[in-house]
């Protein structure tokens, strides 16, 4: 009998959710977009939209059983990175050798540290070129929040017909991450929700915008509703114009500490090439738990 870690493939979130959920319930912040993107595709199927066929969902389990890693493809945008949390090596790149050998062709992989890493330099080895770097990410943590100097202004629940500016601010918001990160505009893949999508997350309360003191929209700051009890914040997003005077450092703490009134942990990713957003995150309190990256294969 074997002792390397075996890869279980699930088309139906919902199977994967119940296969998987004990152990991303057990380290909620580091599965957080995983189990957000499950429970919003679950949500998706009671409403009756089904998730594209050609996505899964991965349960890494040991040889005894239990498990031991998990990822997913998911993304709706291109190239369709596989997203992967903490996983054995050997299982990393056992899941590149599956991709290969069924024809599935991945040019991309995002997630943990080294797992994606390892799975990535696998893929390259396979099918030829190289693995660059497209983004680091790291996870943060709420700890003890730490208010900021107050500004003027107040934070404002969105209401469904600002439905078409935060459209606009969330489609803005990756191009100009890239430009503050020092990378040329649009060049991270991300995924930009739907109008429905977004008219969902506006309905949940999920969405809100800094208002200065002539009422006017300054910034936004969005969230996930939680998963295994932890809450995401993002995008945080100011227009170029606005920058400078404390909106999102002020929308940000008002944010945290709406979701943990709510009960929940509050988490949330920054870029490690834009100084700025993490030196404002840590001066609030945030703690680094783990470094992600988005990686590319470069032939």
């Amino acid at each position: 009998m074997s002792d390397a870690p075996t890869l279980h493939f699930h088309t139906d979130p919902g199977e994967f959710l119940a296969a998987a959920g004990d152990h991303l319930a057990a380290d909620p912040v580091i599965g957080t977009v995983v189990a957000t993107v499950a429970h919003r595709q679950l949500a998706g199927l009671a409403d009756g939209v089904a998730p594209p066929e050609d996505d899964w969902w991965l349960v890494v389990r040991d040889a005894s059983g239990d498990v031991v890693g998990a990822g997913m493809r998911a993304a709706p945008f291109a190239p369709r990175p596989p997203y992967l949390l903490p996983m054995p090596d050997e299982a990393a790149v056992a899941l590149a050798r599956v991709w290969h050998e069924r024809g599935e062709e991945v040019r991309a992989v995002n997630g943990a540290l080294p797992a994606a890493r390892r799975c990535a330099a696998e893929v390259a080895r396979l099918g030829g070129g190289r693995v660059e770097v497209a983004q680091h990410t790291r996870l943060h943590e709420l700890g003890d929040l730490v208010r900021p100097a107050p500004v003027p202004g107040a934070l404002t629940v969105a209401a469904e017909d600002d439905v078409d500016l935060a459209a606009e601010w969330f489609e803005a918001f990756m191009a100009d991450a890239d430009e503050q990160a020092g990378r040329p505009r649009g060049v991270s893949a991300h995924e930009t929700p739907g109008r429905a999508e977004l008219l969902r997350r506006i309905r949940g309360g999920r969405l809100w915008f800094w208002t200065d003191e002539a009422g006017r929209r300054v910034h936004l700051t969005a969230a996930n509703p939680p998963s295994f009890g932890v809450a995401r914040i993002g995008p945080v997003y100011t227009p170029p114009e606005q920058r400078g005077h404390g909106w999102a450092s002020n929308a940000v703490a008002e944010v945290s500490g709406l979701l943990r009134a709510e009960g929940a942990r509050v988490c949330l990713f920054t870029d490690q090439a834009n100084p700025t957003s993490n030196r404002i995150y840590a001066n609030l309190g945030y703690r680094s738990v783990v470094d992600m990256a988005n990686l590319v294969i470069v032939t």
